[in-house]
């Protein structure tokens, strides 16, 4: 909410600093004619009247000028994910990809539209001044977030597999929105012992104890299995205090934006699924309507495409242009995707299904422009249309690999329980997978999505989608 409030208020900021900057702008031409026609021997009168609109200056700012503060924070949706916040780098890279999208699509409702209602100049400062200030406000809060010592201090509670995980994960980040202290397990031989480079401190006899003497804000639970009463009562007797108590998968989602297939629960599913989310009916509606007006929005950019991206694909490598498979839709249910053919005529002539490589040779020159720029994914809008697929949902798959996948990798089916998408946060995340192991990463994120699914992480996702076509990441 804070960086909410700071990067509104910086907008707002820069949309009166682009009005004046606008007005100066006019100021600055008026004054111009008016010396250029003085010098042409201009009467007094008319003189004087040019004289007057220098000074003055107005300008005509239409009614949706006053909204560029809040498309400004719709673009830095990505920003407001902890892992990103706290990072300079991440934070400024994120500022200026908004920055050109916004110019970038600007510019392209000013080709079919030109008239008064789109100011150039107007347009162009807000965006300079909104980059610059958000940029500042975001390096003071990165800067006063690690120096005054805000960042939540974290135990965890079992130093076994899963809070190894934890402390592995802790120590990979490049960033982080919060200290993990060390851990607490009851085991005499993990006493003093380092894990990724945290600490056992002490057994659950003394979790309070080592709260106060390390000002803890927050204990996690990363214990599988059954929990021994005395550890339980700690851990209640810290909450009595005031002490945020977290389980292992919750924070494994927080630092990785994935759910931890492998150190979950059987029952995790129906916890998740049924007990705890429940999309309402207003969400399906609203996602469908979005899927249409996308799906309709696509099969125009579609129709622009064909022609160069059919001729493209020709010259390199022949016919067929597209090519069509089977996929498994919502609850299992059979679809035909169609996608621009980006690989070799006999990529698959044994029939068999097989997963893309990294440099996977059976793509062909121009298959690799279209995978990296998405491009080939185009047709499937005519899916989203259909109601088969969504905007964002998990990557529709062929029926052999989920059939081989669910043997292999745990909860993997379920990622039918909604529509596969175009793109999704798995997409945006982590690309393709050419790997089992991969792949179960991939399904980290997809079920993280399936959990947390709203409207603004949808948009979320769109927003990142067309960050990854312009920068040509795709795989």
């Amino acid at each position: 909410m804070i960086l909410f409030i700071g990067d509104l208020s910086m907008a707002v900021i820069s949309v009166f600093a682009a009005i004046e900057t606008w007005r100066q702008y006019n100021q600055y031409n008026f004054s111009v004619e008016l010396a250029k026609r003085l010098a042409e021997g201009l009467s007094p009168e008319r003189a004087q009247l040019l004289a007057e609109r220098a000074v003055d200056a107005n300008v005509n700012v239409p009614f949706w000028f006053y909204l560029l503060p809040l498309i400004w924070v719709i673009l830095l949706v990505e920003l407001y994910e902890p892992h990103v916040a706290g990072s300079g780098r991440k934070t400024t890279r994120g500022i200026a990809i908004a920055a050109f999208v916004g110019l970038l699509a600007y510019s392209l409702v000013f080709i079919f539209r030109q008239d008064s209602d789109l100011p150039r100049i107007g347009v162009g400062a807000f965006l300079l001044f909104a980059s610059l200030l958000t940029l500042g406000w975001r390096m003071i809060f990165i800067r006063i977030y690690k120096t005054t010592g805000q960042r939540r201090r974290i135990l965890l509670i079992g130093a076994g597999q899963a809070g190894q995980t934890l402390a592995e994960l802790y120590e990979s980040l490049p960033t982080r929105s919060f200290t993990i202290i060390g851990f607490v397990d009851d085991d005499k031989q993990k006493l003093r012992k380092k894990y990724h480079g945290l600490q056992v401190l002490g057994p659950s006899d003394y979790l309070l104890n080592l709260i106060d003497a390390y000002h803890i804000s927050d204990i996690v639970v990363a214990i599988n299995g059954e929990i021994r009463g005395e550890t339980f009562q700690s851990i209640l007797d810290a909450q009595e205090r005031g002490v945020e108590v977290t389980r292992m998968p919750i924070l494994y989602e927080e630092m990785t934006g994935r759910v931890p297939i492998h150190h979950l629960e059987s029952d995790w599913i129906i916890r998740s699924f049924v007990d705890e989310v429940r999309v309402s009916g207003f969400y399906e509606l609203a996602k469908r309507l979005l899927d249409i007006l996308g799906g309709l929005a696509g099969m125009v950019i579609l129709l622009l495409f064909f022609p160069f991206i059919s001729l493209a694909i020709f010259l390199n490598s022949g016919r067929p242009i597209l090519y069509s498979q089977t996929r498994l839709g919502r609850g299992a249910s059979k679809f035909t995707i169609y996608k621009f053919r980006t690989m070799r005529q006999d990529a698959e002539q044994d029939g068999e299904a097989r997963l893309a490589e990294k440099n996977d040779p059976r793509v062909t020159k121009v298959g690799e422009f279209l995978r990296r720029t998405r491009l080939d994914e185009l047709p499937q809008f005519w899916n989203v249309l259909r109601g088969e697929m969504s905007l964002v949902g998990p990557r529709a798959e062929r029926p052999e690999l989920v059939a081989a996948f669910q043997k292999q990798v745990p909860f993997y089916r379920a990622r039918l329980l909604v529509k596969p998408g175009l793109t999704g946060w798995a997409q945006i995340n982590y690309g393709y997978y050419a790997s089992v192991t991969e792949m179960s990463v991939k399904l980290e994120y997809d079920l993280y999505y399936i959990k947390h699914r709203t409207l603004a992480m949808d948009f979320q996702i769109i927003l990142r989608t067309i960050g990854t076509v312009l920068r040509r990441t795709g795989r």
